[in-house]
């Protein structure tokens, strides 16, 4: 099985807070900081600092060896001119892992000239060992580069694999853009309670704990969330009266249908150019 520690070396172009993240869970899993390249042109204090804290160099453009392993952390608005940039630094051995939202792999593969291509969709919570990621491996990535990308990307959190590209316009709506989500539904419970005359430090501090705790509880008791939504309902309750709120026909379930399906026609339209 291939571990992270038997990856190297990696590059990362793009080293804002989702390409960060990765780089954390990488060295945090044993990626040794001499097999880890940063190339950012506009790198932030937090870069610096990581860079500084790893003694890992950081420069605006990919320069040195070919890596095993290329990883294009950057927006898909700016993607086209990064790719010009790159053929130096890609060998016929080198994977490339973009995570580039709505930039297909046909669009990579003309732009670096190589099919050795893995897209995928991580999320931000990524950021502290808990990310939720969909990926795909384009025509021309080996079982070992297929191997790589798997250890870098399971560093972060979960990883589901698909055959179908298009399948990650969906991944992109439901986890890449959900975590927006989740916070938002946190800004709207705590107005709501802002609004039934709690202090608002106070009803934020209940909201934000009560998701923290529903996401914890969540992830230890491996129960249907409609199971878990069914335990703490109690017949005619207080709870009862908010999810028939909630559940109505035009609730939260077709309210977040609209959203996920604007957010997929975006990752499309992104693709489009």
């Amino acid at each position: 099985m291939t571990t992270v520690r038997d990856v190297g070396p990696v590059m990362l172009i793009g080293a804002g807070k989702m390409g960060l993240a990765m780089a954390q869970g990488w060295l945090d899993a044993g990626l040794a900081p001499n097999n880890l390249i940063l190339a950012d042109p506009l790198p932030s204090e937090a870069a610096k600092g990581f860079a500084q804290d790893y003694e890992i160099d950081i420069g605006p453009d990919p320069v040195g060896l070919q890596p095993n392993v290329l990883v294009l952390a950057v927006k898909p608005q700016i993607i086209a001119d990064v790719m010009k940039t790159l053929s130096p630094v890609i060998g016929r051995h080198t994977t490339v892992l973009s995570i580039a939202a709505g930039i297909s792999i046909a669009q990579l593969a003309r732009g670096l000239e190589t099919d050795n291509i893995v897209r995928a969709m991580p999320n931000t919570p990524a950021q502290v060992g808990k990310g939720m990621t969909g990926a795909v491996a384009g025509p021309g990535v080996s079982a070992e580069g297929k191997a790589a990308v798997d250890a870098l990307l399971r560093a972060s959190g979960q990883l589901v694999w698909f055959d179908a590209e298009s399948d990650l316009d969906a991944v992109t709506a439901v986890s890449g853009s959900g975590p927006a989500y989740v916070f938002n539904l946190v800004e709207a419970l705590a107005a709501a309670g802002v609004a039934q005359g709690l202090p608002e430090h106070i009803a934020m501090q209940l909201a934000r704990q009560t998701v923290i705790g529903a996401a914890a509880l969540m992830e230890a008791d491996q129960s249907p969330a409609g199971v878990l939504r069914q335990n703490v309902t109690s017949p005619k309750g207080t709870t009862a009266e908010a999810l028939a709120v909630l559940m109505a026909d035009d609730g939260l379930g077709p309210l977040v249908g609209r959203a996920v399906a604007a957010a997929r026609r975006r990752s499309e339209e992104l693709g489009r150019g």
